[in-house]
């Protein structure tokens, strides 16, 4: 089993190694596909990995706030390769990674395959990878109409997500080559609308832009009802250009297979391989992952609500003429 590595602190209030100051040597073992991709889009080679791990993990050691971190390669990777090894924006990235889980923990803490909430929406089919990539990038699938509005919240349905993907971010294949989205809306009440405030939306997009470790490439959706389209077109309005501009609508299916290889779809939307059999695939890798997605919850950054610059961000007014939730909105 892989064993993560974490710099706890000790009683000075300085941080250390607990008298372990090993860290396993890493190894790019990866195939000479990926390794090509990572020097032409991440500018990653052998000395620039080394130097920037190294960096990191001093600046980590240097934090006065960060009291325990996971130090382990596949982690820290996750931020480097997304900020193609800028060590000050990787650095600002794992510094807001460690905050917004201090910040909202009904999102990103208790990330449990177990918890039989959790466990229910996995079962009902709502989110699960495909088992065939998108050019090399990992398609996270998931079905509006699976998730229950009346059993379950916003914060359940962040938290899947949440579970999900931190059960992928250390796979290094993803770190390179990044991940599609495929969002079938068919099932979409105004009932899932409710679930949701403003301010929760956008905090939430924030945190995906901003402090998620991961390379989003490509977001497709199909089936949007005319329930559906005012949320997504205002979330739309509070990504960055470049997240805005990887967004893709579709009408009907053969409208999608012209973007994406209906061979890697479910056999439900054209592929060969019923997304039940992905499901259960996927519910093993996600038991095999229990243990590691628990130790998150050891990882610890001390936050002054007044004086943190994160904080100030996500509490600012949204600045429009609404109550605050999707309850007026009109629907045509």
């Amino acid at each position: 089993m892989k064993v993560m590595r974490f710099i706890p602190v000790n009683y000075h209030g300085k941080m250390g190694l607990g008298g372990d100051s090993s860290v396993e040597e890493y190894v790019f073992q990866l195939p000479e596909s990926e390794k090509k991709k990572a020097q032409e889009e991440l500018r990653e080679d052998e000395s620039i990995r080394k130097q920037s791990l190294d960096q990191l993990r001093e600046w980590i050691l240097k934090h006065p706030n960060i009291k325990k971190c996971r130090t382990d390669a596949p982690f820290l990777l996750r931020f480097l390769r997304t900020k193609k090894f800028s060590v000050p924006q990787a650095s600002e990235m794992l510094e807001r990674y460690l905050t917004i889980r201090q910040l909202y923990p009904q999102w990103f803490t208790k990330l449990d395959p177990e918890d039989p909430e959790l466990a229910e929406i996995i079962d009902a089919g709502y989110l699960v990878p495909l088992l065939e990539r998108d050019e090399g990038k990992l398609v996270l699938f998931s079905n509006a109409g699976k998730f229950d509005p009346h059993k379950f919240t916003s914060a359940h349905m962040v938290r899947v997500h949440s579970m999900v993907t931190e059960a992928l971010m250390d796979d290094e294949v993803n770190q390179i080559n990044g991940y599609t989205y495929i969002n079938d809306e068919s099932g979409f009440q105004m009932s899932h609308i409710s679930l949701w405030s403003l301010t929760d939306i956008r905090n939430i997009l924030r945190c995906i832009q901003n402090t998620t470790p991961m390379r989003h490439k490509a977001n497709h959706f199909l089936n949007i009802s005319s329930s559906a389209i005012k949320l997504i077109e205002f979330a739309i309005s509070l990504l960055n250009e470049k997240l805005k501009n990887r967004i893709f609508i579709y009408k009907s299916l053969d409208e999608l297979h012209a973007k994406i290889d209906k061979k890697i779809l479910p056999k439900e939307y054209g592929g060969e391989v019923p997304l039940a059999d992905m499901l259960e695939g996927f519910k093993k890798q996600l038991k095999s992952k229990r243990d590691d997605l628990l130790a998150l919850d050891d990882m610890y950054i001390e936050i002054d609500e007044k004086t943190c610059p994160l904080v100030s961000e996500m509490n600012e007014e949204l600045g429009i003429g609404l109550d605050g939730s999707f309850k007026k909105l009109t629907v045509d």
